[in-house]
């Protein structure tokens, strides 16, 4: 599978963080980790489907998916073709207009959010495209049709720069107090606008440093992340975000580093 990283045009960069193009030539099953970003997804050829637990299900050619808490499984059929518009943590809220945190964990049709005429002739313009660069001004000019520039809500930025800054460990309590608010009102915008509530996204933002301590093999640092856990809690949440044990992802790292 081949993974093509396109920056978008300027207006688009404060709410998208790239625009990639996917083609796997060959049919395939592959996990995707959670991370920090809503995606939306235009296949112009081939078919994706998610596979939970041996169920097999079709997702619709034009669709996003939520922000997740654990690892996904995906089969793609021979020659399978995307174009992913991945966002920036409070880029989406400016393309789709509802709450944000209705799509944690889900993977919905964009005719959920936008006119079906305007996806359908985005979807037959990627089709006939005759090269990838064309492909992405098609989704750009998708991108700017849609968009509704929101007033940046600080408090929301606020929390995001301490969740990061902390690396995932900052308590919600904490959080609340550091911004001057309680931790209601701040759930609730910080919802609305990422996708997911402060303390989810912060345990997807600890749980990607541990993935990323283990790969540079910086044990101080994952054990330090760990240690926001205990050790049987701990495991449990690696597998359900990794889909393998610590001692299994690091072994797989050790192996692919000989």
């Amino acid at each position: 599978m081949s993974y093509q990283i396109w920056q978008p045009t300027e207006i688009l960069r404060p709410y998208v963080r790239h625009l990639a193009i996917s083609h796997a030539e060959v049919p395939g099953i592959y996990t995707v980790l959670p991370d920090t970003s809503l995606v939306v997804g235009f296949q112009f050829s081939g078919r994706i489907s998610h596979i939970a637990e041996n169920v097999e299900l079709s997702l619709d050619v034009s669709g996003v998916t939520g922000l997740l808490d654990q690892y996904r499984v995906f089969k793609n059929a021979p020659d399978t073709s995307s174009v992913l518009i991945v966002f920036t943590e409070t880029g989406a809220a400016n393309f789709l207009v509802k709450p944000l945190h209705e799509l944690f964990g889900q993977s919905l049709s964009l005719e959920h959010f936008f006119n079906r005429s305007d996806i359908n002739q985005t979807r037959e313009k990627l089709e006939a495209a005759r090269n990838d660069k064309e492909r992405f001004r098609i989704v750009e000019s998708f991108l700017l049709r849609q968009l509704k520039e929101l007033k940046a809500d600080q408090m929301v930025a606020g929390a995001l720069h301490h969740i990061y800054q902390s690396k995932g460990t900052i308590r919600i309590t904490k959080l609340a107090e550091l911004l001057h608010t309680s931790p209601s009102p701040l759930e609730k915008r910080f919802r609305a606008i990422v996708g997911a509530s402060p303390k989810k996204f912060a345990g997807i933002v600890r749980a990607r440093h541990v993935l990323a301590a283990l790969n540079n093999d910086d044990q101080d640092t994952a054990e330090y992340l760990s240690a926001f856990y205990d050790q049987a809690h701990f495991i449990k949440e690696f597998k359900k975000f990794s889909s393998m044990t610590p001692e299994q992802y690091l072994r797989m790292v050790r192996q692919n580093q000989k």
